[in-house]
């Protein structure tokens, strides 16, 4: 413990954010870091706890409390009290893979589980953590790690999200010949198509694919598993098969959508806006919101991705519509806002969301195209694209059916572990656990590496911590 008085002395300080009415004018990252000495403050919180909660990752009535990974965050706070930058990324590079997605986009479990939170404010943890791993890319400190000799085993991992790198990640760094395949033009899964640029910037999922092909994976994208040829072939050239393929089956809306234009899914949105104005992409699947009544379906973080993207690409308007009550979301008494709900605050005045209620019923033109909702309450909003953020139902069929592994809602595997029916098949992350975090997909990932690694050799020295 660096400042054993340091959570009395110094008060939570998080990384600040540039305006809204200036940060939705961009897809651009919008985060500040702090400077060196207010990060070491900020670190110089940490109580370092005899018990360290933080890091239990642990569930509890459905909730996760602490950190998925186990992040030795007392450890690494130390060092970044200390002004050892390098020591601290040794321990964070011991439980963590990719700091620097979970440091962007993570809701930080171990914070609602910091001992400081009880009477005062948890500790940075997040920020602390992300500024470890972007000192380092930047100060050149970490290096390409490949491993000192090959095993001569091939493993195929299908699905280049968080997971499936993590799976990729730590089997070649055991010595495997490890081979990605994606169905989409980029790799990266969720990381890629599935969050807005300016939470999770592209250029810095690509700087963590080029570090893993320096090292020795290869990524081959334009592959779909889901055809039965291709999942013949996959079994027949590899020594085992990771399915990493997510849980990107949307939950059904429960409206009469037949011959309507104009409803999409989140997820749809999400990934057509990255597609535009990341790569350019002219002819994404789904319209762009400029010029357009926007009215979004749901809560949670992808509904306010949707809020964000809508505004910045110009939308009309945008109403956000949740079906529980105000009063569940109050918080000390008050509304907490997120990023996108101050940024309709600047650009709009208003808050988008609107409580306790629901679309009943589409109204149309003659020709199908939407032109409005009418909610439970009895108004009739203006709408000419609906997205539905409603959540995720499982993950899809066509890849377990084309490996021939046993589903229903996520991908059945041993009791504890990650083995499928199919014999050197394995799956993992939000396929195998159900919607999920980005944290614990890779927690998924590094566990059922462990479990692969076995298989291939008999043996392992990875960890694995669930």
């Amino acid at each position: 413990m660096g400042k054993t008085t340091g959570f009395l002395e110094y008060t939570r300080k998080s990384d600040a954010s540039r305006p809204p009415e200036e940060r939705v004018r961009d897809w651009n990252e919008f985060h500040i870091p702090l400077p060196d000495t207010a990060r070491e403050q900020q670190g110089g919180r940490c109580m370092n706890c005899g018990v360290p909660y933080c890091q239990t990752g642990m569930v509890w009535e459905g909730q996760t409390f602490g950190c998925p990974l186990h992040n030795l965050i007392p450890e690494w706070n130390d060092m970044i009290f200390a002004g050892n930058r390098l020591h601290a990324l040794s321990r964070l590079l011991k439980t963590n893979n990719f700091p620097e997605f979970t440091g962007r986009v993570c809701p930080a479990p171990c914070e609602h589980a910091c001992i400081c939170g009880i009477y005062g404010s948890p500790v940075t943890v997040r920020d602390n953590e992300l500024c470890v791993i972007e000192d380092a890319f930047a100060s050149k400190a970490i290096k390409r790690r490949r491993p000192p000799q090959w095993s001569g085993k091939k493993v195929c991992v299908v699905g280049s999200g968080p997971a499936g790198l993590a799976v990729a990640d730590q089997l070649n760094h055991r010595g495997h010949s490890v081979t990605v395949v994606e169905r989409e033009e980029h790799p990266g899964g969720l990381l890629t198509y599935g969050i807005p640029n300016m939470k999770l910037p592209k250029d810095v999922v690509r700087r963590r694919i080029d570090l893993m092909t320096d090292e020795g994976v290869s990524f081959v994208c334009g592959v779909d598993a889901a055809v039965p040829k291709t999942a013949r072939r996959l079994l027949s050239e590899y020594d085992a098969v990771v399915l990493c393929c997510g849980a990107g089956k949307p939950r059904p809306l429960g409206l009469d959508t037949a011959g309507v234009s104009g409803v999409y899914y989140g997820t749809e949105y999400l990934k057509a806006a990255v597609e535009r104005h990341i790569f350019r992409k002219t002819d994404a699947a789904c319209p762009a919101a400029g010029g357009r009544d926007v009215v979004i379906i749901g809560t949670g973080d992808t509904a306010s991705d949707c809020v964000a993207t809508a505004l910045r690409e110009g939308a009309a308007s945008v109403a956000q519509l949740v079906r529980r009550p105000e009063s569940d979301y109050l918080k000390d008494g008050a509304l907490p806002l997120d990023y996108a709900h101050e940024e309709a605050l600047a650009v709009t005045g208003r808050d988008p969301r609107r409580f306790g209620v629901q679309v009943q019923s589409l109204v149309t033109d003659e020709s199908g195209a939407l032109t409005g909702v009418t909610t439970t309450a009895g108004e009739t909003l203006p709408c000419s694209l609906l997205i539905a953020a409603t959540g995720f139902a499982g993950c899809e069929n066509d890849v377990c059916a084309a490996f021939g592994v046993a589903a229903d809602r996520t991908v059945r595997t041993a009791e504890g572990g990650f083995a499928t029916n199919v014999e050197k098949v394995f799956a993992a992350g939000d396929m195998r656990r159900g919607q999920s975090l980005v944290v614990w997909a890779i927690a998924e990932g590094r566990a059922a590496a462990a479990e692969v690694d076995e298989y291939l050799i008999g043996y392992t020295n990875l960890v694995r911590t669930m």
